[in-house]
């Protein structure tokens, strides 16, 4: 991984799934670089225990009332990982104990930074990473809120380049964002699952099956990094005229894929929205 610019500070306010990523993110080693503080506080004692057995300072809000002020004292990024309803409230509850200038973000979905801004007055910025950040693979969108200057942005950018890949958008393309990286892993394991099925279906067992089907999009996925060619100059090489694949592909795109995986992805933004006007 390339040095990064040093960070503040950092609070992250529940270590679930993206809050971890971020903190695994965090206590990656960086050659030439002093560790990052960061302080984290979880919903129960037996994870933050599990935490600090890890070195992690954490604190856990089931019995500490006052954890998540704790957390975010002299903190420079605040990183909000609990669920889209309790933003609001959490906010509220951090507003008197953050630095004036800190930086807050949040990494759930359909929660708009006019909202958040108007439960604390300090800059946001709203980030939507997706699952493969666990393995430091991810996609992030940020968007900043109206407060947030572009040295917030670039704070946000540095701060998820730990987990991935970031891409920076105006908030009207961030449920639009979430369909395509945030749900777009799932589309893929789907495709894993159907593949397994069909080798199953010549008579393969399942585990010789779900590892033929895996690891072939493993290895293109690889292949397709590595040599810096578009996905469709990939497929030609693999197509050879009037054989095996042609004749595979001509029945995938008889299906009309392209039709396919826009209705899924409008559907996807249909629901964003609806989760967004809190339906």
């Amino acid at each position: 991984m390339s040095e990064r610019a040093p960070l503040p500070p950092i609070a992250i306010i529940g270590t679930g799934s993206m809050g971890g990523a971020i903190l695994s993110g965090l206590r990656r080693p960086v050659e030439g670089a002093d560790p990052v503080p960061v302080r984290v506080t979880t919903r129960s004692e037996a994870s933050a225990a599990a935490l600090r057995a890890e070195g992690v300072d954490a604190r856990a809000i089931e019995h500490d009332s006052s954890a998540n002020a704790w957390a975010v004292e002299g903190a420079g990024v605040v990183v909000l990982g609990v669920k889209p309803a309790q933003i609001v409230d959490v906010l509220a509850e951090l507003a008197p104990s953050l630095d004036a200038d800190a930086l807050v973000i949040s990494v759930a979905a359909g929660i708009t930074t006019a909202t958040m801004e108007a439960a604390a007055p300090n800059p946001v910025v709203r980030a939507m990473p997706n699952t493969p950040s666990l393995v430091g693979r991810g996609v992030t969108g940020v968007s900043a809120g109206s407060r947030a200057t572009a040295a917030h942005l670039t704070l946000a950018d540095d701060l998820f380049r730990l987990v991935g890949t970031v891409v920076e958008l105006p908030e009207s393309q961030i449920d639009a964002l979430s369909t395509i990286s945030g749900s777009g892993p799932a589309y893929v394991f789907l495709l894993i699952e159907e593949f397994t099925k069909a080798a199953q279906a010549m008579g393969f067992d399942e585990d010789v099956a779900r590892l033929m089907a895996e690891q072939t999009f493993i290895g293109a996925t690889r292949l397709l990094e590595a040599s810096g060619d578009d996905p469709e100059e990939l497929r030609r090489q693999v197509t050879s005229p009037k054989g095996t694949t042609e004749r595979a592909v001509a029945v995938l795109q008889g299906a009309e894929l392209d039709r396919l995986f826009a209705r899924a992805a409008e559907a996807a933004l249909a629901r964003a929205r609806e989760l967004a006007a809190g339906s």
